[in-house]
């Protein structure tokens, strides 16, 4: 018999767990949060606070947030529709349909200048993509390097005062840099999400969106997730902040009226572009937990879900990732160390914290969290709109997990 009409968590727990986040909110540090955890078919959600943090308009369940790299799980599922159905393989090259990416040249030195290079050792494939290893990618520790002056100068990257430009720009800004590393040796982050987004619209001849709602969304029922919150929506798209890293003072980011996403933008970006609900992320992570079916459907194949929920990296690429982590704890406010990424999502192979290995999700940087946990049949999402520009949603989010792994009841 499980606690609190067999949710799989104590009711007791579940009030610790409220009381923590409260004490977050109550902080003045953040605004308001909406966290949904779930076992089973049971769910619990907690909206606390308002959604600006002058007050006003409480967070509701269906409140809409600005998921950033919490995309990247939901985005790749596209890629492996692609995969179940045979019309993307893992080991072929991307060139036919990414010309722009033919005929790769790879720095020497990985601070060297970009024409100092040598050729790329074989073609870039549809595996390189999607285990984050074609060869470029943002390294916070080679900024000021000419070759991520290179993809900042070229609007490659999210999060700039420029929006990216359209995908066939995109990717011919991309194709005239070298790569910093030869395919598939080494794990990097984000780009490689954004090329798969271009990839997947090249071999359907939809628009990323297009296939993603078709193949994904409307079979989950996720109705409030895309790439950006139609007009009769944004009054439940908050503000996003980036707090000022030394005073902690609040600072709009983004404007939910007239901002960023309230129209379609020039690129869908798989690597950070969607925006989405609780309830919409638990559709698709019970999804993954329930090995591709949803309800009676298929909506990706068990072997297809194994792939991504389970690390791909070799020790090698793994050893640098965690280095990574490691090293930047100080800047990751300790997000990223879970050892091993499958595709899109980070995967737990070692037991670093509260959470079990298996587990496997992600985290964005707008102040947002989603995994989901094989062995314990758990799915927890917690979503803010304050960035990672302060460490205080990144505190927010180790507590919500520190205190929903305590709330489960067997």
């Amino acid at each position: 018999m499980m606690g609190t009409g067999d949710s799989g968590f104590s009711a007791t727990g579940l009030r610790r767990l409220r009381d923590v986040l409260a004490r977050h909110v109550d902080s003045g540090k953040i605004p308001g949060l909406v966290a949904l955890v779930g076992r089973g078919d049971q769910t619990h959600v907690e909206a606390i606070g308002t959604m600006r943090h002058d007050g006003g308009a409480p967070m509701r369940r269906d409140t809409i947030f600005r998921m950033a790299s919490t995309s990247k799980p939901i985005a790749m599922a596209a890629a492996m529709v692609l995969l179940d159905e045979c019309r993307l393989r893992l080991d072929d090259p991307v060139e036919p349909w990414l010309p722009e990416l033919a005929d790769r040249r790879v720095l020497t030195r990985i601070d060297g200048p970009l024409d100092d290079t040598v050729p790329a050792r074989r073609p870039i494939t549809v595996r390189d993509l999607l285990t984050s290893t074609f060869g470029l990618g943002m390294d916070m520790t080679t900024l000021g390097t000419p070759i991520m002056n290179a993809i900042f100068e070229q609007g490659l990257t999210p999060d700039l005062p420029e929006p990216m430009p359209e995908p066939d720009e995109w990717m011919r800004r991309l194709g005239a840099l070298p790569l910093m590393y030869q395919p598939g040796e080494r794990w990097q982050y984000q780009i490689s999400h954004d090329v798969l987004g271009v990839l997947v619209a090249r071999v359907t001849g939809q628009s990323f969106e297009t296939f993603l709602r078709e193949r994904i969304f409307d079979p989950l029922g996720m109705t409030d997730t895309g790439f950006h919150v139609p007009a009769d929506k944004i009054d439940r798209l908050p503000p996003l902040y980036a707090p000022d890293p030394q005073s902690g003072e609040f600072a709009v980011w983004d404007e939910a009226a007239g901002g960023r996403w309230s129209r379609p933008p020039a690129f869908q970006g798989g690597g950070g572009g969607l925006v989405s609900t609780v309830d919409d992320y638990h559709a698709y992570f019970r999804m993954l937990l329930n090995g591709g079916m949803h309800g009676s459907e298929r909506i990706l194949s068990r072997p297809a879900v194994e792939l991504m929920t389970t690390n791909r990296l070799t020790p090698e690429q793994t050893a640098a990732r965690t280095a990574l982590a490691v090293d930047n704890v100080h800047l990751s406010f300790g997000q990223g160390q879970h050892g091993g990424w499958g595709f899109g999502m980070a995967v737990r192979t070692y037991r670093g914290d509260y959470a079990p290995v298996g587990q496997f999700g992600w985290d964005g940087g707008s102040g947002t969290t989603t995994y989901a946990d094989p062995h314990n049949q758990l799915t927890g999402i917690l979503l803010t709109q304050v960035g990672m520009s302060v460490p205080d949603p990144a505190r927010l989010i180790h507590d919500f997990w520190t205190t929903l792994y305590q709330a489960i009841d067997d």
